[in-house]
C-alpha cells in the first residue's frame, strides 16, 4: 500500500508539470528620467551636437565635428541618441550614444550595435538634427 501511495504521489507531480503556469498580472513599467535626459531632449541642434561630441569624446574615441544627430528610442531605460562625426581626417562614423538616468553615457559604434544584440541606429522621423552651425554663404 505503501508503494502505491508514493507512485500516486509521483504520478500527480509529473502530472503538475504538463500544466500551463498561472500568469501573473503585467506589472506596470516604471520609467525613470533623468535632468541630463530632458535638457538633450529639450536642446537645440548645436547643444545636443556639443553634448554628443563629449560623450563620444569621453569614451576615448575622436569627433572633430559632429555632422548629424538624431534620436532612436529608449532602450533599458536609456535614452538612444546617434550622432555622425566627422574625424580630423574628415572620415565619418555614426555612433550610438546612450544616456541613462543618472546622467551617465555610453558610446559605440553604430556599426557595432547588432553583434552587441542593441537596437540599430535608426533615427525616428522629425528628430534629426544636424551640427547646429549656420555656414553663411558669400554674398553673390
Amino acid at each position: 500500500m505503501r508503494m502505491t501511495t508514493i507512485a500516486l504521489l509521483a504520478a500527480t507531480v509529473v502530472a503538475g508539470c504538463d500544466k500551463p503556469a498561472t500568469q501573473t498580472p503585467e506589472k506596470p513599467r516604471i520609467e525613470v528620467r533623468g535632468e541630463g535626459q530632458k535638457r538633450l531632449a529639450a536642446a537645440n541642434n548645436f547643444n545636443r551636437a556639443i553634448a554628443l561630441k563629449r560623450a563620444i569624446m569621453a569614451s576615448g574615441s575622436a569627433c572633430a565635428r559632429v555632422a548629424r544627430t538624431g534620436f532612436v528610442g529608449t532602450y533599458k531605460n536609456m535614452d538612444y541618441w546617434t550622432a555622425s562625426c566627422v574625424d580630423r581626417f574628415d572620415r565619418t562614423r555614426d555612433w550610438a550614444v546612450f544616456i541613462g538616468a543618472d546622467d551617465s553615457a555610453q558610446a559605440r559604434l553604430c556599426a557595432d550595435t547588432k553583434a552587441a544584440g542593441l537596437p540599430a541606429c535608426t533615427i525616428k522621423p522629425g528628430t534629426e538634427g544636424d551640427s547646429g552651425m549656420e555656414i553663411e554663404k558669400p554674398a553673390g
